[in-house]
């Protein structure tokens, strides 16, 4: 199971390459709003950049047990796959998240949820995402 990790971000210049490709590839948008990772400042503009992502849940997945519909479902391996017919836009999944990971598309009304497909780390200039293997 393959699952995003940022692991060298003393090297992020923010240049929100990541997030751009993410939003691109994954809804069809150029807009950082629908991108599935999230580059912040840890303080200001001196400050350290650190990525909001998907923390690939594996045993207890909040976003998905909160999820009225069933719209959110386990992926093996961790984290959770979204099936779009299936959600209601009630925004459980966004509240639950413990890393603030999922955020809301409110012109789609869907939660905008990593897939751990790894194009963010592939267009990464800085090498600071790594997309790596999990051992179960």
């Amino acid at each position: 199971m393959k699952v995003l990790k940022a692991s060298a971000m003393n090297r992020c210049i923010g240049c929100l390459s990541c997030m751009i490709t993410c939003a691109a590839v994954n809804q069809q948008n150029h807009s950082i709003l629908k991108s599935a990772i999230h580059i912040k400042t840890s303080g200001g503009l001196s400050g350290k950049f650190i990525a909001i992502v998907c923390q690939a849940c594996k045993d207890d997945v909040p976003c998905a047990e909160v999820c009225p519909t069933g719209a959110l479902v386990k992926r093996e391996g961790g984290g959770v796959l979204l099936d779009k017919e299936k959600c209601v836009g009630c925004q459980c999944c966004v509240a639950a998240c413990t890393v603030d990971a999922i955020t809301f598309d409110h012109v789609a009304l869907l939660p905008i949820v990593c897939k751990h497909c790894g194009v963010c780390a592939r267009f990464c200039p800085h090498k600071c995402l790594q997309l790596t293997e999990e051992v179960q």
